[in-house]
């Protein structure tokens, strides 16, 4: 079966931290699965319309080498008998981008390649949405995963693919080149089906910036900066009000550093929303993840 995710995408450099990002939206099943490809330090590719995966692990082992994007795309093109049949976007560690639109494209098909990005589409609705694409990226501000955002918005909002939407991804990595590159992923958030999948693709986003708020307040807590702490904690609920997991482990990180009074009220809170919470604390000390303390847990479950 061909893949047909004809599609409107982004890759981008950002200059300033070095991180590498592609985002992408196509009326087509699980394009996360296909189209974005990015590696810590590397590149980043978006590989569409008659899709080939393999543009993306290859050409990520070829940008691995030191090849720039150009040598790169080039040389996988070099070697593709359905190349007019091709979109593909490859942006460096460096900012240089090397963009291909194949002729076969099915129309309306091209791309707008600038400093440090390149955006392209094909099948789209009308010829405006890839250059409303750039202007709105070189319009934005926010981090690299609202300007992708705004990017992917706006390609939308002027036409987006001819057949409708189905399916969005958003990969963001960091500029650190090490042999564990999973290790420096950003962003990796996908929507596989949904009939507003960048409605999605940003509540997902959201969601991640509130894992990466806790994450930042448990390393303040670990240094005894409770105060600090804290104020990341309440800007995580902030981007997930709905998720009653994330109160749930600021409450047993604060009894577990000696701070039970505080963690109490979270905690009532919590279980009144979903009683298993309370199980799911006894469950903890076992496990390593708060301190073996009956009278400590005594006081939880009166809660």
């Amino acid at each position: 079966m061909k893949n047909l995710a004809n599609t409107f995408s982004i890759v981008v450099h950002d200059p300033h931290n070095g991180q590498l990002g592609v985002a992408v939206q196509s009326h087509w099943f699980a394009v996360g699965a296909l189209c974005p490809w990015a590696e810590a330090g590397v590149g980043a590719i978006a590989t569409q319309s008659l899709v080939d995966p393999s543009y993306g692990a290859l050409g990520l082992n070829l940008l691995r080498t030191g090849q720039s994007a150009e040598e790169t795309l080039a040389e996988l093109l070099g070697k593709d008998n359905n190349r007019e049949n091709r979109q593909v976007a490859i942006i460096d560690s460096n900012g240089h981008v090397a963009t291909h639109t194949g002729k076969k494209c099915i129309a309306e098909a091209g791309h707008v390649s600038g400093a440090g990005y390149s955006v392209q589409a094909n099948m789209m609705k009308y010829p405006t949405v890839w250059p409303a694409m750039a202007k709105a990226f070189e319009n934005s501000t926010g981090d690299l995963a609202d300007r992708l955002m705004a990017a992917l918005l706006v390609a939308q909002s002027e036409g987006g693919d001819i057949r409708g939407k189905q399916s969005a991804a958003m990969l963001i990595v960091d500029d650190k080149k090490t042999d564990k590159p999973w290790e420096h992923i950003l962003f990796n958030i996908r929507v596989d089906d949904n009939p507003d999948p960048l409605i999605e693709l940003q509540r997902l986003l959201n969601v991640q910036r509130a894992y990466h708020l806790m994450n930042e307040g448990d390393e303040l807590l670990g240094k005894k900066d409770f105060e600090a702490a804290m104020l990341k904690y309440q800007a995580a609920e902030k981007f997930a009000p709905q998720i009653d997991e994330i109160p749930f482990w600021v409450a047993v990180t604060l009894a577990d550093s000696g701070e039970l009074e505080k963690a109490l009220p979270i905690f009532a809170r919590v279980f009144k929303i979903n009683p298993d919470w309370a199980e799911t604390v006894k469950r903890l000390p076992k496990a390593g993840f708060l301190r073996d303390d009956q009278e400590m847990m005594q006081k939880i479950l009166a809660m």
